[in-house]
């Protein structure tokens, strides 16, 4: 028998959205809108050259984002989607028996890469309305605490963390602990009181923003996210990175999705109104539904949560159920959407 880690075994396991045929899936935050055509050129050119290795260093793209977002790229690390980025953050900050402090429920994946990273995962249960508990986060902090995610806005609830909230969180953050701002959804954002992670960069040295190109600009599957933290963390997460796990075909998509950046922030926009539109048909149809800033809505339907998702798939749509929390509902197109407000009104 092959001799493991004993502490797989309590490992989470990450559950992806299904997809079913015959189904709409509304399961996986997925934009409805397949990559842009450009994007689809790029990717086209990139793998006909697919004998060849892709750039080590991602230094084009790197460039790029340095530019657009008015950058030093020193300070920029591109990784294989940001959920690599997360689990190089904790092999790169944490030491066995380090604690990573995260709001929960959130992303999955916070657990899954502390426990991977020889880490203690920390879950702080969010507030009655589905936000993050600040002040129980800032409790949970010790002298072991490395690193704190602040996940904004929060999959899978929607609900964001103010400016006024967040700034005074990072002063009172100790200095030993890196705050990471996970904005996964940040382009789908339309209140102006929710922040920009990357304002707070000059101001806090123990801060690292996460950004990814598969949300928004549409390239979940292409695999690449990125990055913008101090230069020491930026190098150091740069070399805990796995070589070549950047493939030529997302380097060469995502830079040509910052070409076509315009279009892509428009359709998020018509996403993120969507999704807005549905957590209102929702509320009128008597449910729950606490304030979404991204392109997904959040029925916080406790021991009801397996048998609307069950009762959603006969009527043909795959949505995300987490037992026994509630079920993220991501927007597609305005049609599919239609489908999943009259099951849900058939459920109630």
């Amino acid at each position: 028998m092959t001799p493991l880690r004993p502490d797989l075994s309590s490992l989470p396991a990450y559950v992806a959205g299904r997809t079913v045929p015959g189904a709409v899936k509304l399961a996986s935050n997925e934009v409805a809108l397949p990559p842009h055509h450009r994007v689809q050129e790029a990717v086209a050119q990139a793998v006909a050259a697919g004998n060849r290795y892709p750039d080590i260093t991602v230094t084009t793209l790197t460039q790029r984002l340095a530019d657009h977002l008015g950058v030093d790229p020193g300070r920029i690390a591109v990784g294989c989607g940001s959920v690599a980025l997360c689990g190089q953050l904790v092999a790169a900050v944490c030491s066995p028996g380090d604690e990573v402090v995260f709001p929960w429920r959130s992303f999955e994946a916070y657990p899954i890469v502390s426990v991977i990273g020889h880490a203690t995962p920390v879950p702080v249960p969010n507030t009655a309305g589905h936000e993050h508990d600040l002040e129980a986060m800032l409790a949970a902090i010790t002298d072991r605490t490395r690193i704190v995610f602040v996940c904004n806005p929060n999959n899978p609830t929607g609900t964001a963390v103010r400016r006024r909230e967040l700034v005074d969180f990072m002063a009172r953050v100790p200095e030993h602990v890196l705050v990471v701002l996970d904005e996964a959804y940040r382009e789908f954002v339309a209140d102006d009181d929710v922040p920009d992670g990357l304002t707070l960069l000059d101001a806090h040295s123990h801060v690292a923003v996460l950004r990814t190109f598969s949300k928004a600009h549409r390239l979940a599957g292409l695999r690449v996210g990125y990055a913008v933290a101090p230069p020491d963390l930026a190098s150091a997460l740069r070399s805990v990175s796995v070589p070549f796990s950047v493939s030529a075909p997302a380097q060469a998509a995502a830079i040509a999705a910052l070409d076509v950046l315009d279009d892509l922030l428009a359709d998020a926009r018509a996403a993120a109104a969507e999704a807005r539109r549905m957590a209102d048909e929702l509320r009128a149809a008597g449910y729950e539904v606490p304030e979404t800033h991204a392109n997904f809505c959040w029925l916080p339907l406790g021991e009801r949560t397996q048998a609307f998702a069950e009762h959603a798939l006969d009527h043909k749509v795959v949505v995300r159920a987490f037992h026994p929390d509630g079920v993220r509902v991501s927007a597609g197109a305005p049609e599919e959407n239609e489908l999943l407000l009259d099951a849900a009104r058939s459920f109630a």
